[in-house]
């Protein structure tokens, strides 16, 4: 991961783990769990499929369908 990816990809990190504490009430170990081990981190963290140029509110999006299916459509 190059440094330009890794600031946008811990910009949006910053903002997910903040919206998930205040959407969901939960302290901060929890958003860290929720969100290091979901699907969509691991997609926001791989450069090929260019999801570290969305928004945080796009990538959060992806993430509620996530925690809401189970899984990204």
């Amino acid at each position: 991961m190059n440094k330009r990816m890794q600031y946008l990809v811990e910009g949006i990190t910053k903002d997910i783990i903040a919206y998930l504490m205040e959407d969901n009430g939960c302290d901060l170990p929890t958003a860290l769990k929720e969100f290091y081990n979901s699907e969509t981190f691991a997609k926001l963290s791989d450069e090929s499929t260019g999801l570290y140029i969305e928004s945080s509110a796009y990538v959060y999006e992806m993430l509620k369908g996530e925690l809401t299916n189970g899984r990204l459509k």
